[in-house]
């Protein structure tokens, strides 16, 4: 009996080596996948360049419809408010990060509603939020603001603030704004999606790894992120798979231009 015991014991801890292989090199194939979707779905894009990203949205509304502030939410899905992630003029310094329920002031109605408004007297409106604006303490005259629709669901709210050359927005800046945030919107969520390369190991895993391998994924997803040969790697993978997609003809030029410069390279005395 008890070396049939201990056979079985011996079988058991083999079959739960050979899973533990099967579920590594399982998390493994989906590292290499997701570490390729990185390449096909452009650069990595490092946590700054997205910041400044949503800025320049900002700067552009802004410029177009000339108003003095601005500022940019996005819905935290998981806490079920709005997230001022980048603001211009006015109190912008402290309205970024901000927390806006949903529904509450003008910026948490639209991204509830999905409708846009434009409001005149705005700190007279009771729709405004005065508490938030005390404690940033910007109290605004006129506001417009959109819904930024990603396909068919709100993602956030843009806001502008105080027309520059007249006391109010019109319906014409409503109409504007409203036919730039859809566009925006796709911007946002695709600058999202590849937001750093430890972010995509992580949806790329999913659950099921256990916390040792987990963090490693994480830290070697930071070197990428914080590689600039990698980067600069993955920018000219973008390039030429933007010339790829030009056809059959720009495909065939850019091979031969790259091949002949490989053969260049190889050439060269070390």
């Amino acid at each position: 009996m008890g070396g049939a015991a201990s056979t079985i014991a011996k079988l058991e801890a083999e079959v739960q080596t050979l899973q533990l292989r099967l579920e590594q090199n399982v998390a493994a194939t989906r590292i290499s996948d997701a570490l390729t979707e990185a390449v096909i779905v452009e650069e990595v894009a490092a946590p700054a360049s997205h910041s400044r990203l949503l800025e320049m949205i900002l700067e552009t509304a802004a410029s177009v419809i000339s108003a003095r502030a601005a500022a940019l939410f996005l819905i935290d899905e998981a806490a079920g408010d709005l997230v001022c992630e980048a603001a211009i003029g006015g109190s912008a310094e402290r309205v970024k990060q901000i927390r806006v329920p949903l529904g509450h002031g003008i910026a948490g109605g639209v991204a509830l509603s999905g409708l846009p408004l434009a409001v005149a007297e705005a700190s007279s409106d009771p729709r405004w939020a005065k508490d938030i604006g005390e404690r940033v303490g910007y109290a605004p005259e006129s506001i417009v603001c959109v819904p930024l629709f990603y396909e068919d669901r709100v993602i956030g709210s843009l806001e502008l603030l105080d027309k520059e050359t007249a006391t109010s927005f019109t319906p014409a800046d409503l109409h504007t704004l409203s036919l730039f945030a859809p566009q925006a919107a796709v911007t946002i969520e695709q600058s999202r999606s590849r937001l750093n390369a430890a972010a995509l190991f992580a949806a790329a895993l999913g659950e099921g790894v256990d916390g040792a391998l987990a963090q490693q994924l994480r830290g070697f997803g930071k070197l990428i992120d914080d590689n600039p040969s990698f980067r600069a790697s993955l920018e000219l993978a973008r390039l030429v798979r933007e010339v790829a997609q030009a056809g059959d003809r720009e495909r065939q030029a850019c091979r031969a231009i790259l091949r002949n410069f490989a053969d260049y390279i190889r050439s060269r005395p070390k």
